[in-house]
């Protein structure tokens, strides 16, 4: 892979709507006007400001990928899954650059790409480690009215520590309810067989201040993007695992006694607080063992001209403007289309009845943000079925672009070799012109524009 010169530059198209569009006339180190200042007019080669920042951007984007492949590793750690040949990947992206020598340009991308390859080994080892604990997700139908009574709310990622509260309040009169990233734990048979799992409250992580104060009872954050709480709600929330706010009760070891007994105290949902939450349900549960236990009827489908496109559209979501384009993109995609989402961009659109093809929902929600690993067998087992590559396949992926989860996961696509990807609602602010370059030429990345004109391009 090579570098574009100092011509690169993002292209704006409209006020409001951050669109990171690369012009560059240059695709290669062929030399540039000598009065581009960052080029040395005497070799004719980029000069050591140009390389510094083009590598300080990709050695940004390795760390923030690598922040996220160990978000990954922990959680399969925690159900006792650890590979050796993980933590040694990561041992070495680390010590690139601190071994005496500047690494070049290709180093970092390789490094970058490698991280990639390896956050993929953390996914798949968090899928065994969650799937050999608790199950395989089946197709769940959850309810997003509460009961009466008093209640517990649990936020963030952590089975472990949802599965340890279950158990701990079993028999009592205390509901769990899950928010945010914890909606797919629903799916999960040792966990739904609980049935004091009484159903999701709230949507992503960034509505938390608007929504906890109208939680009635006590709210535990596993591990999740923890706001400053709201003086309304603070005293109720309590935090455990790696995730903390100063002043907030911290529980250690799996012993939620003071959350539950906190709970106790609070009022929890009375008639009148219970009627202000529509009677919904949503479904969770398509992971790729369900997706691909109906794999046949996909395959006809897709023959058969009944399923005439899949999408991909989920990622992280986040309080900037701009990010309503996912809700509108899924509203308007054809009615012989399969949307499958994943992690926390789904909560612009998982309450949407899209409908049914041939009696699969159209709108299938996969998991986390770590079940990028199913959908990624969901891909490659199509893929397989029409002896094709991923590529070829009549599958776009919409991302929507926030932390460093998001950053090992696009790796993690990019060094599977899975190009045009759409990514929004704007770029990182460490990727420079030039290393936005490399994506646009080597993965033919793009960004969202509006769903009308990226719905024509895709599908015609």
């Amino acid at each position: 892979m090579r570098f574009c010169g100092g011509l690169c530059r993002p292209a704006r198209n409209s006020p409001g709507r951050p669109v990171w569009r690369t012009v560059c006339p240059r695709r290669t180190l062929n030399p540039l006007p000598a009065k581009r200042a960052c080029w040395n007019r005497r070799n004719r080669f980029p000069s050591v400001a140009w390389r510094k920042s083009n590598c300080n951007s990709l050695a940004q984007t390795l760390l923030f990928g690598l922040k996220g492949l160990a978000a990954y590793a922990d959680h399969a750690a925690v159900l006792g899954k650890e590979k050796t040949e993980l933590y040694t990947a990561v041992y070495k992206a680390l010590a690139l650059g601190f071994d005496g020598r500047t690494p070049s340009l290709d180093e970092w991308t390789a490094a970058a790409l490698e991280c990639g390859r390896t956050n993929l080994m953390a996914m798949e080892l968090l899928d065994a480690a969650n799937t050999e604990t608790y199950g395989h997700p089946a197709p769940t139908s959850v309810s997003l009215a509460p009961r009466l009574g008093k209640a517990i709310l649990v936020t963030g990622h952590d089975l472990k520590d949802l599965h340890d509260l279950l158990v701990q309040t079993e028999g009592t009169d205390i509901s769990i309810y899950t928010h945010g990233e914890m909606l797919p734990a629903h799916a999960y048979p040792q966990l739904k067989r609980f049935s004091h799992l009484a159903g999701h409250f709230g949507t992503a992580w960034q509505n938390q201040q608007k929504e906890f104060p109208d939680f009635p009872g006590a709210i535990l954050f596993t591990t999740n993007c923890i706001q400053r709480p709201s003086q309304s709600c603070a005293a109720n929330i309590f935090t455990t695992g790696l995730v903390g706010w100063p002043g907030v009760t911290h529980v250690r070891n799996g012993d939620f006694a003071e959350v539950i007994a906190h709970a106790k105290k609070l009022e929890g949902f009375t008639p009148e607080r219970a009627a202000r939450f529509p009677g919904k349900t949503v479904m969770v549960g398509f992971g790729r063992n369900t997706v691909l236990s109906v794999a046949d009827k996909v395959i006809e489908g897709v023959k058969s001209g009944a399923i005439k496109h899949f999408f991909l559209v989920g990622g992280c979501d986040g309080a900037k403007p701009g990010r309503n384009y996912y809700t509108e993109f899924v509203e308007k995609t054809p009615q012989d289309t399969l949307v499958l989402t994943l992690a926390c961009g789904k909560f612009r659109f998982f309450d949407k009845d899209l409908g049914t093809i041939g009696g699969i929902p159209r709108l299938l929600d996969v998991g986390q943000c770590n079940d990028a690993f199913s959908a990624v067998k969901i891909a490659l087992a199509l893929a397989d079925a029409f002896s094709c590559s991923v590529n070829d396949l009549p599958l776009s992926l919409i991302l929507s672009w926030y932390e460093q989860k998001a950053v090992a996961i696009l790796l993690t696509l990019l060094a599977l070799g899975i190009k045009g990807i759409r990514l929004g609602p704007s770029l990182p602010a460490f990727i420079t012109p030039a290393v936005l370059q490399v994506l646009v030429d080597n993965f033919d990345i793009k960004p969202i524009s509006t769903p009308d004109a990226d719905l024509k391009a895709i599908l015609g």
